[in-house]
């Protein structure tokens, strides 16, 4: 029998009319805010840190670009604002990039305590690795794939038309491949969590392995300028990197449900 006592101990308000039961909530949603505002102040922090060499910063991204422009061709700047908007839209991008480890430190922070012991077991690998991957994605676009994708879309064009990149054309081309590389080397995380979480097996997505070439290269298309060079540098490292996943995923330690 419950008593009134027992009853209200369970449905006990606070002064301002929320329940006890919606206190997690409450706190949850304040714990966001709080990792939310943090990984903004350092984006913030960073910016204000890079703004000053803005300029500098866009000539080294441009470089593999405007290294392999035919003689007598430049970058130019279509509009009026172009020379100065587009590198403050660049380091604003860039800020992001670099912040990125503090920013999944926050979101790592705010997961873990809703994680049992053997799930925070594998987390820190994983978090390091996303990192790392991250930065290889970009790295790979950066030092492999414009140098190869600029070189084929500057020589291809006909004769007697002069090639004059517009600057804000060219960010806009960059921090798309930039993204879509970044997101694709993150395809090994994301298959061994697919993996470890039960939602597929290691054998199941063998036996999908046709549909999983055809759909990077179908990514590879969407994301990339239209040239074969870059979709076909984009899919194979996805599907690459689909096979490792798999491979990881398969060989990891079970889990134990019971801890």
């Amino acid at each position: 029998m419950t008593t009134p006592q027992s009853h209200n101990s369970n449905s006990t308000s606070s002064n301002d009319g929320t329940s006890t039961q919606d206190m997690p909530l409450l706190s949850h949603l304040l714990e966001l805010r709080n990792r939310l505002l943090h990984a903004v102040t350092a984006i913030i922090i960073v910016f204000l840190s890079l703004i000053y060499w803005a300029n500098d910063i866009y000539l080294m991204l441009a470089a593999p670009l405007r290294e392999r422009l035919p003689e007598g061709s430049a970058m130019i700047a279509t509009d009026i604002v172009s020379p100065f908007l587009t590198p403050f839209k660049m380091t604003a991008f860039l800020s992001v990039f670099v912040a990125m480890p503090y920013i999944l430190h926050q979101a790592w922070a705010f997961i873990s305590p809703g994680l049992y012991r053997h799930e925070k077991r594998f987390a820190y690998p994983l978090l390091f690795s996303s990192i790392f991957l991250f930065y290889s994605g970009l790295a790979f676009a950066y030092f492999v794939v414009f140098p190869l994708a600029w070189t084929f879309l500057t020589a291809a064009g006909p004769e007697g038309i002069m090639v004059l990149p517009d600057i804000s054309s060219y960010l806009s081309i960059v921090l798309k491949m930039f993204f879509a590389f970044g997101v694709a080397f993150e395809i090994p995380v994301a298959t061994v969590l697919i993996i470890w979480s039960g939602l597929t097996t290691a054998e199941s997505l063998k036996q999908k392995r046709p549909y999983v070439i055809v759909g990077v290269f179908v990514i590879g298309m969407l994301l990339t300028p239209p040239d074969v060079i870059s979709q076909v540098l984009l899919a194979i490292p996805m599907w690459i990197l689909f096979e490792l996943g798999i491979i990881f995923g398969s060989i990891s330690p079970a889990r134990n449900s019971s801890e």
